[in-house]
């Protein structure tokens, strides 16, 4: 059984600073997200997120959500806001996993679950189907290509992933059967979103 079955419990498109994400609509529209101040993490900025749920806004109610890099929890708890059924957010920084579970807990958002884990040490493990996952691992890391071909037994058929890089570099290189419905730019942030239609 998948970890998370079980509770845990811009200008153009700066990055938020720290402490002051808020969910953009939805039933938690205008929450704050009490966020750590860390190196290196970035919450998704507030004009890409929109754009991002713009375009996932129909797929979303009753959707099962991962979010792989979870961070700030931005793009989980808004998926939550906006109708998902559940949301797993993988973190392995003790002091955000910490953050994600106290926000959770303070917005009563129970159909969010924490994983404290690596995201390639949680995709290691039995797999269970996803309808949307959100893609964006820390630059530095490089992630987002052994991530990708780690993903492919947790994709429920015609599964959407969203996949955010730095602006500046070139995409990711990512399977052949992913299919880009949407991308864009928004400041130093590039970002895309895909369907994947599942291999026999």
């Amino acid at each position: 059984m998948g970890a998370c079955m079980s509770r845990a419990r811009s200008a153009a498109a700066r990055v938020a600073p720290p402490g002051r994400v808020r969910i953009i609509a939805g039933s938690l529209r205008g929450s704050r997200l009490a966020v750590p101040d860390l190196p290196g993490l970035r919450p998704t900025p507030d004009r890409v997120r929109e754009t991002l749920f713009n375009w996932l806004q129909p797929l979303l109610p009753g959707a099962r959500c991962l979010d792989l890099y979870a961070g700030s929890g931005a793009l989980g708890i808004e998926a939550l806001s906006r109708g998902a059924q559940s949301v797993c957010m993988v973190e392995r920084e003790p002091t955000l996993v910490a953050a994600l579970r106290a926000n959770l807990d303070r917005l009563g958002q129970h159909a969010g679950t924490v994983v404290q884990a690596a995201a390639l040490d949680y995709l290691a493990r039995a797999p269970q189907p996803f309808d949307v996952v959100f893609l964006d691992p820390p630059y530095a890391a490089d992630a987002w290509s052994v991530a990708a071909l780690a993903l492919r037994p947790w994709l429920a058929p015609r599964a959407r992933v969203y996949v955010e890089h730095p602006a500046a570099a070139p995409a990711p290189l990512l399977p052949a059967h992913w299919q880009a419905l949407r991308g864009a730019r928004a400041g130093a942030v590039g970002y895309a979103l895909y369907r994947v239609d599942t291999l026999s």
